[in-house]
Parts: C-alpha cells; structure tokens; sequence
C-alpha cells in the first residue's frame, strides 16, 4: 500500500520552502507522495490575510503540477468550515481505502498537538513525520510510537515574509516557483 505524506497548510503562498520539505520527505522517507492539502480556513489563524481558498489551490497546482511525486488536494473545500485535521483524515481514508495516510508538520505543530481537535485519535491511527523547527521542543510527544523525526533541512522561509516582501515591492524570484510567482505578479496578489 503506498504511503502518502499530507502536507496541511493555507499555502499563502506555496514557497520553495515547502516544495523543498516535500521533496525531502519523499526522497528520504517511505512516503512515495506528498499531497499539499489546502486549508480554507485554518481555525487557529486570521482568516482576513488568506487570499481564497481557490486562488490558493490554483498557486499550488501551479507548482507541482510537473512534479507526478506532488499532488495538490481540496478536499477540505468539501467539508464544513472551520476544517479539522481529525475529519479530514476520516474523509480522505473513506475516499481513497487503498492508501496509507501520514502527516508531515513542523515540530512546533506538533508541541502543541493538543489543540487540535481529536488530536489523540490522529496520535493514535496515523503516523506523524516531523521537521525540526527553531527554537522548538516538542517535549512528551516526541516519544510517541507513531512520531518519527526526520532531520529535514530548516528552511527559514514564511509565506509571511513572502507576502511582506511582495507588499513592500521587493523581489521574491527565488523564493516562489516560477510559475507562483509569474502568476502572484500579473494577478497582483499581496501588493
């Protein structure tokens, strides 16, 4: 059964940051693909800084759509808003039951693990890739048997700061795919 990675996120916008995590995780871990799934609405962050969910999606698709180990996912589209990690899983496990699902997340995602809704079923039923961030210490849930670290390099690249780069009319060419950042310029996204 092939392993999938999900890789959850607004995506606002997909950066070299994240594509480099996925590549990473898929050359050097069991996952064969990484699947970008696209929050509408994550419930812990400001939803008025997200551009819409299929302008996002469509940047994403921008990005690896040359790449077959890459796949952009919008199944949280389909489901109630705020979207929960735990219901998305169930979702994708009734959608697609010849696949393995797994995480991928920063570890200061999960150092504070339970705030998610359900996060003990996740802890519980999925395994859960982890990429080291600074200044993190994700403490007791480090030890658990579904947790796997992986000594991924720390990319120190927000889309945050893509957006502040892009507001204040600096260049963002080597941070963003080609084809993101063509299309952030002529749609005149984060000016």
């Amino acid at each position: 059964m092939p392993k999938i990675g999900l890789f959850f996120g607004s995506f606002n916008p997909i950066h070299i940051g994240h594509l480099i995590m996925a590549e990473y995780f898929v050359e050097n871990t069991d996952l064969k693909e990484v699947w970008f799934v696209v929050s509408p609405n994550n419930p812990l962050k400001k939803k008025e800084s997200l551009l819409s969910e299929h302008q996002r999606l469509y940047m994403v698709n921008l990005a690896v759509e040359d790449d077959a180990r890459f796949r952009s996912c919008d199944i949280e589209f389909h489901l109630p808003i705020p979207s929960y990690t735990s219901h998305t899983l169930v979702h994708l496990q009734e959608k697609y039951p010849g696949k393995e699902f797994a995480l991928i997340m920063g570890e200061d995602n999960l150092q504070n693990i339970d705030k998610w809704k359900n996060y003990q079923f996740i802890l519980d039923n999925f395994s859960i890739y982890v990429y080291p961030r600074p200044n993190c210490d994700a403490g007791k849930w480090k030890e658990l048997p579904n947790v796997k670290f992986v000594p991924a390099p720390q990319i120190e690249i927000s889309a945050t700061m893509v957006r502040n780069s892009i507001a204040n009319g600096k260049s963002v060419k080597y941070f963003l795919h080609p084809k993101v950042e063509k299309c952030i310029d002529e749609m005149g996204f984060y000016k």
